[in-house]
């Protein structure tokens, strides 16, 4: 292997991504005020792709200059330089590729204050759901970013509000979020400026244990509300119920 061509092409890989890695150090850091300023590039639904486009071009002008170098700057010298060639595009790829699958789903779910297993078991829709208190309540969000690179941004977003008490990314655009009914609401997590630029919609809905009765609530494509499970007792009524609770035989 061509140890130059592959370093080169993880600095190619990597370079184009320096404001994305600090956002998220930023963010986890609790740098405020880096972050607002970096804030307006994730808010472009094309910066990820300028990005990856950026690492190609510097990947390209490497190799120019490389061949250009070595007096063989024709089509032959690239069907002889054909493997440092391969090495150093075959890298900038595979880092773009690493950091959009892997690297930016992960830093995302730290950022929300778990361990870094939890993190990763989270980002690909592993390991323990969110655990509500008594009062609280869940909304699943599917998000429309252009990739997993955008999840910090929304995290960060979504816990500005008071009474978000935890949220979960995972791959590649679903958040879970567990909140305080008395203190927010679904309404004012959607409401978020952040959701105009990348719309939100609500997939599943949880309510945690209130008094005695448990009650929790899928939302489907439809926007319906089905109850999983009710209030009513058992032995309501006789034939076509009777108890006022909606029970059928």
């Amino acid at each position: 292997m061509d140890k130059k061509g592959f370093l080169k092409g993880i600095l190619y890989g990597l370079a184009p991504h320096t404001f994305c890695i600090a956002f998220i150090i930023f963010t986890i850091l609790g740098v405020t005020t880096a972050t607002a300023l970096l804030k307006p590039l994730l808010l472009n639904r094309y910066f990820f792709y300028i990005l990856i486009g950026l690492s190609i071009v510097f990947a390209t002008i490497s190799a120019i200059i490389y061949l250009k170098k070595q007096g063989i700057l024709s089509f032959s010298g690239i069907k002889r330089k054909w493997k440092y060639l391969s090495i150093l595009y075959g890298t900038t790829v595979g880092i773009n590729l690493l950091l959009f699958m892997i690297i930016f789903p992960i830093a995302a779910n730290l950022n929300s204050g778990v361990s870094l297993t939890a993190a990763i078991s989270a980002a690909f829709g592993r390991g323990e759901e969110l655990t509500l208190s008594e009062s609280g309540s869940l909304v699943t969000l599917q998000v429309n970013i252009p990739c997993p690179g955008h999840a910090p941004l929304i995290i960060g977003e979504l816990k500005t509000i008071s009474g978000v008490e935890a949220v979960k990314f995972k791959f590649p655009n679903s958040f879970d979020v567990g909140y305080n009914p008395e203190k927010t609401s679904k309404e004012q997590i959607l409401s978020l400026d952040v959701f105009k630029t990348y719309k939100a919609t609500i997939t599943n809905e949880q309510q945690g244990q209130q008094g005695n009765n448990v009650v929790e609530q899928t939302v489907n494509n439809t926007g319906v509300s089905q109850p999983l499970t009710g209030g009513c007792a058992v032995g309501c009524g006789g034939p076509g119920g009777g108890c006022g609770c909606g029970c059928r035989k």
